[in-house]
């Protein structure tokens, strides 16, 4: 049995990640173009009926935008999120991206923390974040006794979300922005003000402080995948260099200790298989 991963689209421009096994498939978010969702569908050879569900983080637009067409054309799949994310999809209609009238009441579904949805044979765990959307989430996907854990969207990573994503096999982390670049950057005060705050986006340095405290919980050699990375106010180069030296300082090395890789914004990843 084998359970595989794929990011489509990681970033502030849009948020899409594949999970499946041989039996079926999840999306985590759908906030790039249908038309995009649908031809990596194709190209990781996932066929539309095996999609059974669409699990939403939260309700910004860079994670609901595509859903309202994508949902018209998988007709197997349920819709799930919590309360709250359901409720900012109504607050939030003058984005005129997604209502709950485009998701019919049988096919959506409200997520509790820590309840598993199973799906198949794929079994998903929410668990809560801290960001500015109303009741956003993380999740913990498994099947098999393999384990994907999905952590962005959060302006502190918590013990609890670190004891969450512990025992995961490939561990999708966000790594939004370099602070020093933010502060000097372009930004207007208010927005930098938002994603430095405790309910904004994860730093780089923030992203490695969070793998250290990781062997705590599990000494598991994990694959990171560094997520949700800024376009303006870092690079693939810099957030993979601070992570890797300050896992150095801590004797854990890539190869040995951990896997490092970086999804890209714009270009769809390789699919990942355990």
């Amino acid at each position: 049995m084998t359970l595989s991963v794929c990011s489509f689209s990681s970033g502030s421009s849009g948020n899409c990640y594949l999970i499946k096994t041989e039996k079926a498939a999840v999306l985590i978010d759908a906030g790039i173009s249908a038309t995009r969702i649908l031809k990596e569908l194709d190209r990781t050879e996932t066929s539309r009926e095996k999609v059974k569900a669409l699990f939403f983080t939260h309700e910004h637009h860079d994670h609901i935008t595509g859903a309202r067409v994508l949902l018209k054309k998988l007709a197997s799949a349920n819709v799930y999120a919590s309360q709250g994310t359901f409720e900012g999809i109504v607050k939030h209609r003058d984005y005129e991206m997604l209502s709950l009238d485009d998701i019919s009441k049988n096919r959506r579904f409200v997520v509790a923390p820590y309840e598993p949805v199973t799906i198949e044979d794929i079994t998903v765990y929410a668990f809560r974040t801290l960001h500015d959307a109303i009741e956003p989430y993380g999740y913990h996907i498994c099947s098999g006794g393999k384990r994907i854990a999905i952590l962005t969207d959060t302006g502190v990573v918590t013990d609890e979300m670190i004891e969450c994503a512990a025992d995961a096999d490939v561990f999708i982390l966000e790594s939004n922005h370099d602070t020093e670049i933010l502060r000097r950057g372009s930004y207007p005060w208010y927005l930098k003000r938002r994603i430095l705050s405790d309910y904004g986006h994860l730093s780089n340095s923030q992203a490695a402080d969070v793998l250290p405290r990781m062997f705590a919980y599990s000494d598991k050699k994990i694959v990171v995948l560094l997520a949700h990375l800024s376009a303006e106010n870092n690079t693939p180069a810099i957030a993979e260099q601070t992570v890797l030296t300050a896992m150095a300082r801590e004797n854990l090395y890539t190869g040995n200790d951990f896997y490092l890789g970086v999804l890209l914004r714009s270009e769809a990843s390789l699919l990942f298989t355990l």
